[in-house]
């Protein structure tokens, strides 16, 4: 993964994968563990296999990398249980994005996990040993199962950023951890973006391969107010389609989205002026979010 970080300055990030079937798919979302138990579902696997393909399909024309992430973010232990499904769905899951990736060697796996409460309310977050504890269950699961990378995102709290970064040092696996930001640059819990950053840096040993920003509007990083230093740690961002805040985008009765221009263009100004490598849709975005970027983006990228 560090290799690949370093050889290249453009690598595909999957866009949203629950959003198109919560909008507009066949299959049925489980009401905890949301896309996970699909992969034992005869229509919700080929919805999953149709969209993680699409977006497979995307990066090997470009010839670029890309990232994917298992459909565990919901996955955790205490749900899991709660849920009556089988205790091995973590792994299930990374064999299911096994048969997906193929021969490829231009793919990445990542094992998701995400907060254990509600990703918008960081006064919800866990405290670092407590966050350590309850997460390290499911890390241990993704990382037995052979994923090459560990990701944590949605993380509104750098408390439980802080533990689950502690979680996943424990396994060896390189990892990276990805808040969620307002409007201001900063994440949900108040702490400015850099800091809390470094407070997770502080809190481990074997440090992340980096740092990301998912679910926001890109123009919600405020890059141009940023420290430089900053831009040496954040490696990646999953834009949200919509510039709409977080609460306005969880009531929206309907898909809300910016024009895919606007939204490309952000999204390569990151990459461009500061060096922000790894690009990808969350929230509103789909195949031809990720299309938009690879067919724009910079000469020395081609």
């Amino acid at each position: 993964m560090k290799e690949l970080l370093d050889s290249h300055r453009l690598i595909l990030m999957e866009a949203a994968i629950v959003e198109p079937i919560r909008r507009g798919g066949s299959a049925v979302l489980h009401p905890t563990l949301v896309n996970a138990p699909l992969i034992y579902d005869g229509d919700g696997r080929r919805e999953l296999q149709a969209i993680y393909g699409s977006y497979l399909a995307i990066a090997k024309q470009a010839g670029l990398p890309l990232l994917l992430c298992t459909p565990t973010w919901r996955a955790n232990r205490e749900r899991v249980e709660k849920s009556g499904l089988p205790g091995s769905i973590n792994r299930d899951t990374v064999e299911f994005v096994k048969e997906i990736r193929g021969e490829s060697d231009a793919v990445r796996i990542g094992g998701l996990t995400g907060c254990k409460n509600d990703c918008y309310q960081p006064q919800q977050g866990l405290a670092a040993d407590e966050a350590e504890d309850f997460h390290a269950w499911q890390i241990e699961e993704l990382a037995a199962a052979g994923v090459d990378y560990l990701i944590a995102e949605t993380i509104c709290s750098v408390s439980e950023a802080a533990g689950i970064a502690r979680a996943m040092a424990k396994t060896g696996l390189p990892y990276i951890i990805s808040f969620v930001i307002r409007r201001d640059g900063c994440i949900l819990d108040g702490a400015s973006l850099l800091d809390g950053i470094l407070r997770v840096e502080q809190a481990v040993t074997l440090q992340p391969l980096g740092f990301m920003v998912n679910c926001a509007w890109p123009g919600f990083l405020q890059a141009g107010q940023q420290p430089a230093e900053l831009f040496r740690r954040l490696i990646g961002f999953q834009g949200n389609g919509s510039s709409l805040d977080h609460a306005d985008l969880d009531n929206a009765g309907v898909l809300q989205a910016e024009d895919v221009t606007e939204w490309g263009d952000a999204m390569l100004n990151l990459n461009r002026k500061y060096g922000v490598k790894i690009l990808g849709g969350c929230c509103g975005t789909g195949a031809g979010h990720l299309q938009y970027l690879v067919e724009n983006r910079s000469e020395e990228h081609v």
